[in-house]
């Protein structure tokens, strides 16, 4: 077959398929130069999905008539001043877009330059460039793609329904006003207007924070923590949720480079690894970090669409966003977000409503029939729960059971330490403290559970975790594969304090383990540290490895659910948890504490 060039037309509609994908591609290309171009304010109008129209306006510099006819020409481009293309300061260029665009569509651009007594239109359609016309306008530019893929009908057939193609449109949107806090957004379709952003005041990082909350929404804003970091000329901002704010997918994560929102399996992969400490597998925190570098370190144009980057030095990068997010959540000591308070009032209140006459009595959260008012069920076994002197184990697992301590009297004040003075222990399970201003709740094996965590995370730090022998080394039986898992392991976990040998087909003998841990059940422990060795496999690091099996062992050597103990040993808990960072949450992310405010609970009682 002979080799021939391609037609101009056809050429725009190849690119329009690497770049035009759906509508929302179109919608962020025009935000961008946009916002390229200066504007302070930008207006966006989605008809039909996109179908119809994709109309984009905004007050920038705008264009000459001779800018105009040049913007829809291949390859021209006023983002790239001279000729080095590793040197781009804007939200990036392919030159492709608008000629693109018009190939697969009715496009017109209206524009008015700055300083400028009079604006002009060009028209493209399907490809074809019409002449620049005097026109009508006010500064600033607006571009109208109408019929979008009528030139291209087959691709018509890969949209999705109007709705979610929207929907698609204002997720780009948003993502761009996360990273311009100082510009005005709206988002207008069929006469409503979903998305309306003003200019968000102040500094850029309080300003970022404003416009994160308004998209985010408020629980995200009130539960972050501020990060900021610099390491080579690199910098990282932005705001990250604490770990009891998760959710079960990496939708809400939004990450930026120079401004420019990605995706970048480098970025959320070093997300992942700093959130590995606080998080099971499946949940995935909330946050915006934005990575400003120099433009030579970072290439963006290795994506048509302008999705993805390369580093020139991704360990930089990587190791940045770890260190600097795991500083963040040390600096938030033991904070739990304050949705998990919201949860338990919610879960309180959906209780809390009046049964059906000819249901049985039930005094869960009913009204009495007696009386108009809320009635605990088991109240009596509550009421001897609180009275009942508590005697139990020590603060440390390894310790003897201590003499009952004399419980406070109810008017003495809590001292004022933010996890408050402990009361009385709950089912033998929960924790009951009193602060200056409400109560909280800790699961004490959760609590316990992150305190040994820590301490074991920082044995290994200076130098490594002390042992303990046994006196009669302890055999374990295991499958022949979980055995040699745990023996080709053997040197790390020697590290971690536990040492162990083979013995035999599919047994290995225990003769040393972690002094922290107490009384443990060594069998249990072996067990479970084969079945974590078994699901992580080679993918992971040593490091994340080490941490897995550390938190392994923290969760055999904590305080078990069902252990009685002295307000001493409760208050010493309490005090731990203060004095650790982290100690919000277990490390399967779940929260370790529950605080309710005294104005909480008194609405819950009708009293507000």
């Amino acid at each position: 077959m002979t080799i021939r060039r391609l037609p101009e037309t056809l050429v725009n509609r190849i690119a329009a398929g690497e770049v035009v994908e759906r509508p929302a591609a179109a919608v962020k290309e025009l935000v961008e130069n946009a916002l390229d171009a200066g504007a302070t304010r930008i207006d966006v109008v989605v008809r039909d999905g996109g179908r119809s129209l994709i109309a984009v306006t905004d007050d920038g510099c705008g264009m000459t008539a001779d800018e105009l006819e040049l913007a829809v020409e291949r390859h021209a481009t006023s983002k790239l001043p001279g000729e080095d293309l590793l040197n781009i300061a804007t939200l990036g260029f392919r030159g492709e877009a608008l000629p693109s665009i018009g190939a697969v569509s009715r496009l017109t651009l209206t524009s008015r330059a700055k300083g400028s007594d009079s604006a002009w239109c060009i028209a493209i359609e399907g490809g074809a460039k019409g002449r620049v016309a005097p026109a009508a306008h006010q500064q600033g530019t607006r571009v109208e793609v109408r019929d979008l893929f009528y030139a291209t009908p087959a691709r018509l057939k890969f949209l999705k329904q109007p709705r979610t193609e929207f929907d698609h449109a204002v997720d780009a949107v948003e993502r761009l006003a996360m990273a311009h806090p100082h510009v005005s957004f709206t988002v207008a379709d069929e006469g409503r207007t979903p998305v309306r952003l003003s200019v968000a005041q102040g500094e850029l990082l309080d300003a970022r924070l404003t416009r994160l909350g308004a998209l985010m929404g408020r629980e995200f804003s009130d539960n972050s923590i501020p990060v900021l970091a610099e390491r080579a000329q690199v910098q990282l901002t932005g705001h990250i949720g604490l770990p009891t704010l998760n959710r079960p997918t990496a939708r809400h994560q939004y990450l930026f480079v120079n401004g420019r929102p990605v995706r970048d399996k480098l970025l959320v992969g070093a997300v992942r690894g700093a959130y590995a400490d606080f998080l099971a597998r499946d949940r995935h925190p909330m946050l915006a970090l934005f990575l400003e570098i120099h433009p030579e370190e970072v290439d963006v144009n290795v994506h048509p669409a302008k999705a993805e980057v390369r580093f020139r030095d991704s360990s930089l990068v990587r190791g940045l966003i770890v260190s600097a997010l795991r500083h963040a959540l040390a600096q938030a000591g033991h904070r739990a977000s304050n949705t998990v308070a919201t949860a338990t009032l919610d879960a309180f209140s959906a209780g809390m409503t009046p049964q059906a006459p000819s249901s049985p009595p039930d005094f869960r959260y009913g009204f009495s029939s007696r009386h108009s008012s809320y009635i605990p069920r088991d109240l009596a076994d509550a009421v001897s729960a609180f009275q009942a002197p508590l005697t139990g184990f020590a603060a440390t697992p390894s310790a003897r059971p201590a003499a009952p301590a004399a419980m406070p009297a109810a008017d003495e004040p809590p001292p004022d330490h933010p996890l408050g003075a402990a009361r009385a222990q709950v089912h033998n399970t929960y924790i009951v403290a009193q602060t200056g201003d409400g109560i909280v709740i800790v699961d004490q094996h959760a609590a316990h559970e992150r305190l040994v965590y820590e301490r074991v995370k920082q044995a290994l730090v200076d130098g490594g975790v002390k042992r303990q022998g046994l006196l009669i080394p302890e055999v374990v039986e295991l499958d022949e594969p979980s055995a040699a898992r745990i023996v080709a392991r053997a040197a790390e976990l020697a590290d971690l304090g536990l040492v162990l040998e083979p013995f035999g087909d599919g047994c290995v003998v225990v003769r040393e383990f972690p002094a922290l841990l107490g009384k443990t059940n060594i069998q249990g422990l072996v067990r479970d540290l084969a079945d974590e060795l078994a699901e992580l496999g080679d993918a992971l690091s040593l490091r994340e490895r080490l941490d897995a099996v550390c938190s392994t062992m923290a969760c055999h050597g904590s305080v078990r659910a069902g252990r009685s103990l002295n307000q001493d040993e409760m208050n010493a808990l309490l005090r731990q948890m203060e004095a650790t960072p982290h100690s919000g949450q277990c490390n399967h992310g779940r929260p370790t504490y529950v605080e309710l405010k005294l104005s909480d609970i008194e609405r819950l009682f009708g009293r507000r």
